[in-house]
């Protein structure tokens, strides 16, 4: 005899939702944004690897009725696009088609989202493409390595501790009915949103859900939160390949996320710091315009995959833990050292001092602009409202527009004080000689800077304090790690 308690959820089941994100308009270009609440953080402990399987499988393979080729031959004539992102806790199917052509569009994205073909060609091609997109893309990728090294480190035996594509030896193991049974327990609806934008009828909205309905109701439970450990001193891991140049990142976990209340006040920070390939930050003026050290130097409260390749911040990679990083673009050898105490040293300067009346103004007023040109496409504007609905927030864009102008400096600075440190920091270089590197790092020997002209006296008289700037790390606490073992 059923209880109370399971007719309630029965009920409660029967009558739920597929969440949905329309916007509507005339634009004859119709724009898809399809996220599962699933991703990397839900592979089992011992195959890393396979949430992304799953998902390529979908977007790359053929369906029930089609193959591969066939849906390829179909859509190119459209020219129409379907693609797949894969992070920790979200998977986003991506797809634009012009409006006349909605209807077949549909029909293939469809196909590939609720009746996949499974076909053993298609899974044997699209995880050997995985496992050489680690071997051959991101270990040869120095900043992206470098990045994708310091969140497994911080993250270590936790749900974000591995590479969303999991490990070769992971991939190269996964079967088939593992994807399968990924995708039945994972692709529901309670893990679904809907997004569309464009010239569609509302009878096109309600056919999909319709469609969609097809899906589980509820996904299975999984945990997806494990707290990463404390750091108590300085550590650093060297990635060794050959490379010309130095690359660094570096940071440690952070509580701000976007539902907290302190996150306006770290965005301007992190602005102020070194906003994404922008020229008016901190970092990007005391290491770049000011010393000719690199390309750029950037700061980040939130997840930024393929920042060498983005100007703007992706959508769909929402997650529930967060961490505060520098990324130094790739330094010559012979300055590495130097750069990294210059990076640490404008940190700590920022914690000591705060951000001056001048500089929090001018930063919030660039932030005001700023986010307007984060929704300037659909898919964007749809990416934006589904993350805010995941943190349960108001509207991203609005959210910040009127957070900002509340801010005052005293509160941010407050916030810098209980928010950022200079020390007890994972550092990641990826460089050539390891060895060497190593030593240098351990060392508190200086790292004078030599200029080919003459610099002010204002930038060398700082040299000088950021030659001998303490890094604090113990050669025991520096680890050397090939790259061509990295992720295997």
């Amino acid at each position: 005899m059923r209880t109370l308690s399971t007719l309630l959820l029965l009920a409660a089941a029967a009558t739920a939702q597929i969440r949905t994100v329309p916007l509507p308009g005339k634009s004859p270009i119709v724009t898809f944004r399809i996220v599962f609440t699933t991703g990397a953080a839900a592979d089992p402990a011992e195959k890393p690897g396979l949430a992304a399987l799953t998902a390529l499988m979908i977007a790359g393979g053929g369906t029930k009725d089609m193959t591969y080729r066939q849906i390829a031959e179909a859509m190119y004539p459209m020219a129409a696009t379907f693609n797949v992102q894969i992070d920790k806790e979200m998977t986003a199917f991506l797809g634009e088609t012009h409006s006349d052509n909605l209807q077949a569009y549909y029909k293939l994205i469809r196909a590939r989202l609720l009746e996949p073909g499974w076909r053993e060609d298609d899974f044997k091609r699209i995880r050997d493409n995985a496992v050489n997109q680690i071997k051959g893309g991101l270990r040869n990728n120095d900043e992206e390595v470098g990045k994708e090294v310091l969140y497994a480190d911080l993250y270590k035996g936790g749900p974000y501790g591995h590479y969303n594509l999991g490990t070769v030896t992971s991939l190269e193991s996964l079967t088939l009915d593992d994807v399968k049974q990924f995708y039945k327990a994972q692709y529901s609806q309670s893990n679904l949103f809907l997004g569309i934008a464009g010239g569609y009828p509302q009878s096109f909205l309600d056919g999909m859900k319709k469609d969609f309905r097809a899906l589980p109701e509820g996904a299975s439970f999984r945990g997806r939160t494990k707290v990463p450990e404390s750091i108590h001193e300085n550590r650093a891991v060297i990635v060794e390949k050959d490379t010309r140049s130095v690359a660094f990142s570096f940071g440690y976990p952070i509580l701000t996320t976007r539902k907290l209340q302190d996150y306006p006040a770290m965005l301007l920070v992190a602005s102020y710091l070194g906003q994404h390939r922008m020229s008016g930050g901190v970092l990007y003026n005391e290491l770049r315009e000011k010393r000719g050290l690199n390309y750029g130097d950037y700061a980040y409260i939130e997840h930024f995959p393929l920042g060498g390749f983005s100007m703007e911040p992706p959508q769909n990679v929402a997650r529930q833990q967060q961490i505060f990083q520098i990324w130094i673009r790739p330094v010559e050898p012979p300055t590495a050292k130097f750069a990294l105490r210059a990076a640490i040293y404008n940190l700590d300067k920022l914690v000591k001092e705060g951000i001056s009346q001048a500089d929090f103004d001018r930063t919030r007023a660039f932030l005001l602009k700023y986010v307007n040109v984060l929704t300037r496409t659909k898919s964007a504007e749809l990416g934006y409202a589904i993350d805010s609905i995941w943190y349960g927030i108001p509207n991203y864009v609005d959210m910040i527009k009127t957070a900002l102008p509340k801010l005052t400096r005293d509160e941010v600075n407050n916030i810098i004080k209980s928010r950022l440190r200079s020390r007890n920091l994972v550092i990641v270089a990826v460089s050539n000689n390891a060895e060497e590197l190593k030593k240098q790092l351990a060392s508190d020997d200086q790292s004078p800077m030599t200029y080919n002209s003459p610099k002010p006296e204002s930038v060398t008289e700082v040299d000088k304090v950021i030659e001998k700037w303490p890094l604090n790390l113990k050669e025991e606490n520096i680890r050397i790690v090939p790259a061509t073992e990295m992720f295997q």
